[in-house]
């Protein structure tokens, strides 16, 4: 290259410095992936951080700005930067906003101003862990973190109040068990769900293990698929008695039988959902595409892959795979995803499915006839998915002595015990009460389920779990509810306690009281639904006061047992039948025992 005409004369010593040092500058550019001129040899990003680098480029190159994780990303790669968490460790140092996010990828979330410590989420696919996993973990939250751990929605634990100093230990604690954490935070493929009663419940179509556990391996082995333009779930649903909410999931494979006649040979498929964020108000979209068991890994990869190139990744509000679905439209992206695949998706009509079994509320608590004759499996009520080291070790053993040696958790936030003989199920259930734990709920605990909150969340506006277990407290003695009814209290938009969906659900927000003070509160909503009966709730109640709560859900029961058309009505039939202000009118009427 050569330096054209300057205004100042520079010595010809000076002008080639100047050569080489644009030079430089260039290939500097290039290596980092931040593009260069055309035609020159290395001026391609190579290597499984390439397709998003090119993603990354092309945004830079439109004139746009990247959002901050991107360019985090684009700095350094999280996985390149393991020796700076270990020295994080060894000087017990949190981390600064970049690193925060990088560490996120290992699983570990600093949750400061909240809690001045790490939160570590793990990978269970399909919800599905040993015994010795379980009493292993209790070992570990002892000795490294808060002895406790809480179950997830997306039927997984978490482990708390891990001080800077302990967070490699723990991350490599977890890896001994044959467990691990890796890309459970941050833009990556979140854990895998599943069917909590796969393999062993009567009604399944089919068994989800392997096809979770399979895409559970291809994420962890493929870098390529991690740093995605956001987070990204996954879920299978064999049809089991224990709903696993895949339609709130970005890819939703659900389990059908088509019948025969349509052109494709007759038996159970996946059938393809996409694009499920209800914290959006959006669930999975479903076509008449469906997808053979053993292929759902290329399809998966397939979509992630189309949703790598066009995700968004200047704006963080905007970057799920729904605003590139409702951008291109499901039909431009699914062309792009059948391009990748190199073949046709196979379609079929509305009329070639057969009816689904049943998913049952109340399934994931209590005890329960598996599909291998004399076994049984039983549900645990835990309080807000809260267990302690103690309870886990507790469960654990039951699990070894008098189950076949496995855990499963569910969205629900509690757990199974399966494999338990007819002749010991009323033994678990004795050591089950013995660690403070039940094996029944009313149908108001059964279905109420809460976040973190702002007890150990920076983003929510609420105590969640606080103000969750007061709601229980407080209605199951004054409502005798006769069907079952789901109370989902979530501190913030994330929605992580998933209040659209539900029967009641509450949003955290901040009330105003008076001119300028604020207290902690809610939004209420009511006629949310899952599966068949899918749906976003009505907001009912707007800026109502955390400590007015209890006393409203109990006035909206009430209404529903005082004006249900029939003992038989849901209180789903009851709230979509009328509108907010009727729903408000009948609550107001009620008086509280």
């Amino acid at each position: 290259m050569k330096i054209e005409t300057l205004s100042v004369d520079f010595t010809d010593e000076q002008k080639r410095y100047l050569e080489g040092f644009t030079t430089g500058l260039q290939i500097s550019r290039v290596g980092r992936g931040l593009g260069a001129g055309a035609g020159k040899a290395n001026a391609e990003p190579v290597g499984p951080d390439a397709v998003h680098i090119k993603a990354q480029d092309k945004v830079i190159a439109s004139g746009k700005k990247l959002a901050d994780q991107e360019k985090f990303k684009r700095d350094e790669h999280p996985f390149d930067a393991y020796p700076r968490l270990r020295q994080q460790a060894l000087d017990n140092t949190p981390p600064n906003p970049a690193d925060n996010f990088r560490w996120r990828y290992y699983g570990i979330f600093y949750v400061a101003p909240t809690q001045d410590s790490y939160m570590c989420r793990l990978r269970i696919p399909n919800g599905i862990m040993k015994h010795w996993q379980l009493s292993g973990l209790a070992d570990l939250a002892d000795e490294l973190c808060g002895p406790y751990s809480h179950v997830t929605t997306r039927a997984n634990l978490q482990l708390r109040e891990i001080p800077p100093k302990h967070a490699v230990k723990l991350i490599e604690g977890i890896q001994d068990l044959g467990l691990c954490s890796r890309g459970s935070g941050a833009d990556n493929i979140r854990n895998v769900t599943g069917t909590s009663t796969a393999g062993i419940d009567p009604q399944e179509l089919i068994d989800t293990r392997p096809y979770a556990r399979e895409w559970h391996y291809h994420i962890l082995n493929d870098r390529s698929l991690y740093g995605l333009p956001r987070k990204f779930n996954v879920a299978f649903d064999g049809a089991g008695r224990i709903a696993v909410l895949e339609e709130t999931n970005d890819i939703a494979f659900t389990a059908y039988e088509v019948k025969d006649g349509f052109g494709v040979e007759p038996g159970v498929w996946f059938r393809l959902g996409l694009g499920g964020i209800t914290g959006h108000k959006d669930f999975a979209k479903y076509s008449g595409i469906i997808v053979r068991p053993e292929q759902a890994t290329a399809v998966a990869d397939a979509i992630v892959r189309v949703f790598i190139d066009h995700g968004d990744r200047t704006n963080r509000n905007k970057a799920r795979l729904k605003y590139v679905l409702d951008a291109m439209g499901h039909d431009g992206f699914l062309k792009l995803v059948e391009e990748r695949l190199k073949t046709p998706f196979t379609r079929v009509p509305e009329e070639a499915f057969l009816p689904r079994p049943a998913a049952d509320r109340m399934a994931h608590i209590g005890v329960h006839k598996q599909k291998q004759a004399g076994l049984n499996w039983i549900g645990v009520s835990l309080t807000l998915g809260k267990l302690s080291s103690d309870q886990m070790r507790g469960l654990a053993k039951v699990a070894r002595d008098l189950g076949d040696g496995e855990i499963r958790l569910t969205v629900w936030q509690n757990l199974l015990i399966p494999g338990v003989r007819d002749e010991n199920v009323e033994l678990a259930v004795a050591a089950i009460k013995q660690i403070g734990l039940a094996v029944q709920a009313s149908h108001i605990r059964a279905g109420l389920i809460a976040c973190t909150g702002n007890a150990g969340c920076r983003f929510a506006a609420a105590n969640t779990k606080r103000h969750a277990a007061e709601i229980g407290d407080w209605c199951e003695p004054r409502v005798a509810m006769d069907k079952p009814v789901n109370i989902h209290v979530t501190g913030c938009h994330h929605s992580c306690a998933q209040h659209y969906i539900s029967d009641i659900g509450l949003i955290g927000a901040r009330v105003p009281v008076g001119e300028e003070d604020t207290v902690e509160g809610y939004h209420l909503f009511t006629g949310g639904g899952f599966g068949p009966d899918a749906d976003v709730g009505q907001e009912v109640y707007h800026d109502l006061k955390a400590e007015d709560a209890p006393k409203t859900v109990e006035a909206l029961l009430k209404a529903y047992i005082a004006h249900r058309s029939s003992p038989e009505e849901t209180f789903l039939s009851f709230a979509r039948r009328h509108d907010g202000e009727t729903l408000r009118k009948l609550a107001d009427a009620q008086v509280s025992a």
